[in-house]
């Protein structure tokens, strides 16, 4: 009687051994076949305006992940990075009059700065600590920007900015154009992309994940942990920042929820139904949850209980996610080979 083992090594050999090939393949060209993966979305979703976004929460998952997911760091605060980015939009377009490219830049900067006060202060604490230290700082930004009501319009959010088109110099973009908008929106998101595989690739990406499995080890190898973690932290800030903006461009107005604490755990919950750790979770994660959201908001105005109840099964009976298990499952495979 022959055995599981050996069923599996007397199987046809055609498609398994072009797995770890397909696997590698995937792997080195992660960004573009992300990139490729999003240019259906528009086709594949109900309207172009959800496609938009899932790719700039996606893109907020991505950064969220980056500190989350590689660098182990548990963060409740990311919607102030998130919503100073849109904020600084805003205000950028609707009161100074800046070029949309020129108010989206600068208010990335400005977040990346927020992210640089909030992690030096943060980083000397860890765990649970950390998290509530993050949660504790954003929900500063949130008061200050309920404040500034002149400047942020309270409660009511940032409205009176609208951006039709956007001069390239050579050519004028219609953001008012769905298809145009979607494509305007992937243009950065599929630089952020590629730009987060580098860093993943680099030697960085080595050692913040080294920090992730185990913090004491990576210090005794003689690696500076902290300004390690504060540069993930920054990094995490800046590509959170370009998320809001580019919501900012999209939705026209600025809402005061973008900096609250469930813009904090919208992050969160996306990274862990997609898969915390994986390149391509986290826009796996922003599609189940909004896709879920559009769904069940048309069925309940109960919407939220349900979600919440589909997330518990998630984590329950799919801890890594669902992007996680599908890479897992596809690497136990390689592996019997």
């Amino acid at each position: 009687m022959q055995t599981l083992d050996q069923t599996v090594a007397e199987a046809p050999p055609t498609v398994p051994r072009r797995l770890p090939i397909a696997l590698d393949g995937v792997s080195r060209w992660r960004a573009p076949l992300s990139i490729l993966a999003l240019l259906a979305l528009p086709f594949l979703l109900p309207s172009q305006a959800l496609a938009v976004n899932v790719l700039i929460y996606g893109l907020y998952a991505v950064g969220y992940n980056l500190l989350y997911g590689y660098t182990g760091l548990l963060s409740f605060g990311h919607a102030a990075f998130f919503g100073t980015g849109a904020y600084l939009t805003g205000i950028g377009i609707g009161a100074f009059g800046l070029h949309p490219l020129l108010a989206m830049a600068l208010a990335v900067v400005a977040a990346s700065g927020l992210a640089l006060a909030i992690g030096t202060v943060s980083i000397r604490s860890r765990g649970i600590y950390f998290a509530m230290v993050t949660l504790a700082l954003a929900q500063l930004v949130y008061y200050v920007a309920l404040q500034a009501s002149s400047w942020t319009g309270g409660e009511n959010g940032l409205r009176g900015f609208t951006v039709s088109t956007i001069d390239l110099g050579i050519v004028s973009l219609d953001i008012l154009n769905p298809l145009t908008k979607y494509l305007f929106v992937l243009a950065f998101v599929g630089a952020a992309l590629g730009l987060i595989s580098r860093i993943l690739a680099s030697p960085f990406g080595a050692v913040i994940e080294a920090i992730r499995e185990n913090e004491t080890r990576a210090r005794a190898c003689g690696f500076d942990v902290e300004r390690t973690k504060l540069l993930a932290f920054v990094l995490s800030g800046l590509f959170c920042g370009l998320s809001g903006a580019l919501s900012a461009i999209h939705l026209s107005i600025v809402p005061l929820d973008s900096l609250a604490y469930h813009t904090s755990g919208t992050a969160v919950v996306m990274t862990l139904v997609g898969g915390a750790g994986t390149f391509f979770g986290p826009f796996v994660g922003a599609l189940t949850v909004l896709v879920l959201e559009d769904v069940l908001s048309l069925w309940t105005p109960h919407w939220q209980l349900a979600l919440g109840s589909v997330f518990i099964l998630f984590v329950l009976f799919l801890p890594r996610g669902l992007w996680g298990t599908a890479l897992g499952r596809l690497t136990a495979l390689r592996g019997r080979r």
